[in-house]
Order: C-alpha cells, then structure tokens, then sequence
C-alpha cells in the first residue's frame, strides 16, 4: 500500500500524556493529544496569507494564491495536503463548516459540509441489546460510527460557485506528496504510537501506519499513499460526482458495512442524498466589533456570542488577564452557555431552535446577573435558561462527547477574499476504517447515546439524515462591514473556549495574534475548572479554588490559527501546540 524510508534527520517532540475532553469521559479514552509546544511565531505579509496545522499544507495554499488562484482555490490544495500529512484529525472521508467573507459581493456567508446519518440509522444506534448507551470507544471503532462525508462536495460545490483556477489544478500538491512520499512528523509518529492496538483492528491503517514488522511509523520515516494519489485524480478528473457515485463511494460502504465486530448501516443512497446546505452567518456584536460564525448543527457561534454577550456586562479589559475574577466570569459564562447548548442546540432542519432568543441582549443581561456574586456559580444554579421562542418546543438533556481532533486554516487572497475553516473526522484517527488512501470519520458519536432525557426527547439524538451537533466555531471578526481577523481551532467542545478566550483576549486585552494562539488556556464546561498544565495558567489554580471551582491540570490540544486584516497588510500565527505555521507573500 505503501513504501517507507528513514529519513537522516527527524525531530524528537515531547509527546505529553493524554487527559480525557469532557466530564464523563473515561480515563481509557485516548483522543488526539497535544504534541508539545513552541513559541508562537508572528507572520506579516503584504497580499495573502494561509494559516493551517502543517507547513505542507500552508505551503500548498501558499503555491496556489502565488500562482494566482483566490482563497477558494487555495482551500482545496490545504485540505487536500492535511488529509495526507495530518490524516488523524480531517480528509475526505470527514466534514467541514466554511465561513467565507467574499470581497466582492462584500457579504458573508456560511457552507455547512457536516455528515449525516444513514438513513438506515435509528435513535437506538448506539444503545446496547439492554438499551443502555454504548461504551465511547466501542461505538467509535468501526462501522457503527461513520456518517457520509461532507468534505468533498463542499470543496467541489463551493469551488464551482466561487473558485478562480480549474479544478483539476488544485491538486497537483497532495498529488505530489502522495506519490513521492512526506516525513511522517513527529505529532503524527506520536498519535499513532498513543493509539495501542485500536488502529491495528481493521487491514486499511494497520497496512499503512505501521512497518513491516508490525512497529508504528517513526518521526521522519517517509511515508508514501498511491491510493490517495489515485483518489485525487478520479476527484481531480470528474469532480464530487466521482466521489459519490461509482467505485470511491462503492468502497466506502463496503468498508463500513462489513467492519468486522462493529458494522454500520452506511449506504449508496445515503451519498446519492447527500446535500452541502448554504446558511445565515450567526453574528453577535461584542465591543463595537461583528463576530461572525458557524450556526447549527454547529453550536459555536451561538456559544461563543453567549460567551462574549455575558461577558461584555463586565469590565474585563480594566481586570486583565491574570485576574481571578476575570476567569471567575469568563468560565461562569461559559458554563451557563453549555447549559444552554445542551438544551437547546441541534441540526436545525430537525430541531428548531431559538437561536434569536438566546442571543438577545435582554436574555444574556439576565444570564449575566448570575454571575453578580463573587463565587463560583453553585452546581445548582448552573442550568438552561428561558430564552424567547418564535415556537414552543421543550428538549432535554442528551450525552454527547466530541473528542479533541479536528484541524481549522484561515486563508485570506489579495482580492480580501477570507475563509476560517474547521475540518474534520472527529476523533483521532476516525472510525479506524481506511479505504482509498483516507480514513473514515466516527462523527455520528457527536450525537447524544441517550434519546430522551425523562419524558422529553433529547434534541441531539440520532435520526435519519440528521446532522450531529458540533462545537467547530470557525470564525471571522468583522469591523464596520470589514474583515479584521479569521481564527478558528480544533479540540472537541472545548474549541468554543479556545475561540471565546482568543476573541477576548484580542479585543480586551489587546493582545497581538501571535499571543492570542499562544496563551495558556483555561476552561469551564461543565463545573470543573480545566487548566493548562506547565503553563502560567497553573498560577490561577489555587485562587480559583478559592473561589469555589474544583480545578484541573492537564493538556490542553488547540490548534487555532488566526489572520489579522491590518493597517499595512496580513498578520498571522499559528497554535504552537501543534505543527503549523503561517506563511504568504
């Protein structure tokens, strides 16, 4: 499947222990892991400029804009590149939500390519024969998990509307690399060695991410994937359609439906149904500035503009950064926005929600009075709020759990044409199916185990069609009808943390791009107040205790990467958590 080579030089990276993403995960749980941390680098260019989790992968987007291609272009040579070089965290077997501002016509717009559930899917997927909720890992490992693919036909759909260059041209960089072959990188070498005999489960990865003698792949062994290749020019030559119909999409079900111990019911007509739908950016204003992002499915506009509308009743530029009481307010509000999330937040063409309701400055002014004390908000307190409806609908409660994979690239052209990007396949390494030179996702374990909660049925539940929630918050800030900076990041639910954080220290604390990717992180979802081990953020640990919180330090696995519109040009950075890098002309 594939030849590999020792490279003469490869880097060694500290490859940190792996901390488990929400309350309810078990300590076995193994997601995508941070990989270390460098200092964040600072980025300014005159014309364009690609920010992305892999230097391959920039360098790629990078070629394309060089060559004249515009943002929408260089968006296909980045994904495609990630899919080869970081393929445990986003590919064409995953999706993705695009937030495009389009200089010309000078509005924003969103595309969601999140996968849907088989229609041969039911609310009790992923409950065992006593019909209780399935251990996470074993619904993630096969079959049972994969839901159709949303990447490649946003690529395709969005290119044909709105790219520049010819298709078949965009691929030449991946094409490259899958053919002669790329240094395996110390981040990848690391999460398949983490990974234990879970990747070794199905033929596809165990062919591919370990040697001959059964060893997984080291930093700087070159890895080459003609199947990738081959995949590349059938989508090169004959566009989404020869991904969705025919041999590609033939061997995916296949794939799926015949995962030994744990297959799913992925079908043909579930490609040929599949649909890329266009929606209304969700934009809050939070100090003067338009933040801008993903609707539902994805529930990190709306968490991140609750986040931020809390927030703005308080004077958090005058406390600071290092101030208790700032995390005291900030985390608050980020737990009364999950609160909200759980309840309220689901694919709207199943579930209306009242995401008007909840983003209105009357309902967020009496969230934010919650937090007028100067404790930690008791557990108690912490739950859904009452929000205006348009229709009156009540959910409950769902189990969700979104591992921290994922990858997100901003890309801004010379035309001010910008793209944040949050791309996926969920867990690291997916379902741990391989076919065609690509994993497969597992993103039908974003959806809520339980179907009701009581007698009220669970919003996020699994239903035919149905697009699992997200927490993917790719984001472009806008100032008087203009781009002023496009960030985004990987790492479950906690991205809409990472995201708020990053927001408010920009705009607050006034804090340059290249520290706002870099800065420690703390985060509040559900109670227990995590904190970034081996950082400053530990000084925080005991006067948040003192306030109430129960804290936690661990790894904290961001990834963001953010462009900034300024005066003279482009400036950006990339998370030093990860591998990426920003670059342009």
């Amino acid at each position: 499947m594939r030849k590999i080579l020792l490279s003469s030089i490869f880097v060694l990276l500290l490859i940190l222990p792996g901390q488990g993403l929400a309350q309810q995960a078990s300590d076995t749980v193994a997601p995508e892991r941070a990989t270390g941390f460098t200092s964040a680098k600072r980025t300014e260019t005159k014309r364009s400029m690609v920010a992305a989790a892999n230097p391959l992968a920039a360098e790629a987007g990078r070629e394309i804009l060089a060559r004249g291609g515009n943002a929408i272009d260089a968006m296909v040579a980045v994904q495609t590149v990630l899919g080869l070089v970081e393929p445990q965290s986003s590919g064409l077997g995953g999706g993705a939500f695009l937030v495009y501002y389009d200089a010309a016509t000078q509005k924003l717009t969103t595309f969601d390519g999140r996968e849907t559930a088989p229609m041969e899917a039911t609310p009790k997927l992923f409950l065992d024969d006593q019909g209780q909720p399935l251990k996470f890992m074993d619904a993630v490992v096969g079959g049972r998990s994969v839901g159709t693919p949303g990447t490649v036909k946003l690529l395709h759909e969005v290119h044909q509307r709105l790219g520049k260059a010819e298709w078949a041209s965009l691929f030449g960089p991946a094409e490259k690399l899958a053919t002669e072959g790329f240094a395996v990188s110390p981040r990848l070498a690391g999460l398949i060695a983490s990974e234990g005999d879970r990747l070794k489960k199905y033929e596809g990865p165990r062919g591919y991410f370990y040697d001959e003698s059964g060893a997984p792949l080291k930093a700087g062994a070159i890895l080459k994937n003609p199947a990738y290749a081959e995949t590349l020019k059938t989508i090169a030559s004959g566009g989404a359609d020869a991904f969705y119909s025919g041999p590609i999409a033939e061997a995916i079900v296949k794939t799926v439906r015949d995962a030994e111990g744990n297959p799913g019911v992925l079908s043909l007509a579930d490609f040929t149904n599949y649909r890329i739908k266009e929606r209304e950016p969700v934009c809050v204003t939070y100090r003067a500035l338009d933040i801008c992002g993903m609707g539902p499915p994805s529930s990190g506009a709306v968490a991140v503009g609750q986040i931020l509308g809390i927030v703005e009743n308080f004077d958090l530029r005058g406390l600071g950064p290092q101030n208790p009481e700032s995390w005291r307010l900030i985390g608050d509000a980020q737990r009364l926005a999950f609160a909200d999330r759980e309840r309220y937040l689901a694919d709207p063409d199943f579930v209306p929600a009242p995401i008007k309701g909840l983003l209105t400055k009357d309902y967020l002014g009496t969230r934010a009075a919650l937090l007028d004390g100067d404790k930690a908000l008791a557990a108690d307190a912490v739950k859904a709020g009452e929000p205006e409806w348009d229709h009156a609908l009540l959910f409950g409660r769902g189990e969700a759990l979104e591992m921290p994979s994922t990858s997100h690239f901003s890309i801004v052209d010379s035309e001010g044409n910008v793209i944040s990007m949050t791309t996926t396949i969920e867990s690291g390494f997916g379902s741990r199916l391989m076919t065609n030179g690509f994993l497969l996702n597992n993103e039908l374990t974003d959806f809520s185990f339980k179907t009701h909660d009581g007698a009220l049925p669970v919003a996020n539940r699994v239903e035919p069609g149905k697009r699992p929630r997200s927490s993917m918050s790719p984001t472009i800030v806008m100032k008087d009808g203009k781009p002023l900076l496009a960030i985004g990041s990987p790492g479950g639910s906690q991205i809409i943390g990472y995201v708020a954080q990053a927001l408010i220290a920009y705009i607050d604390w006034q804090m340059p791009v290249e520290e706002i990717v870099a800065q420690p992180h703390l985060i509040n979802r559900f109670g227990t107040y995590d904190i970034e081990a081996g950082t400053t953020a530990e000084e925080l640990a005991e006067p948040l205790k003192a306030l109430g919180y129960e804290v936690k330090a661990g790894e904290m696995n961001s990834g963001l990467h953010a462009i900034e519109v300024t005066a003279t040009g482009l400036a950006g950075s990339a998370d030093p958590r990860r591998e990426g890098a920003a670059v342009g002309e």
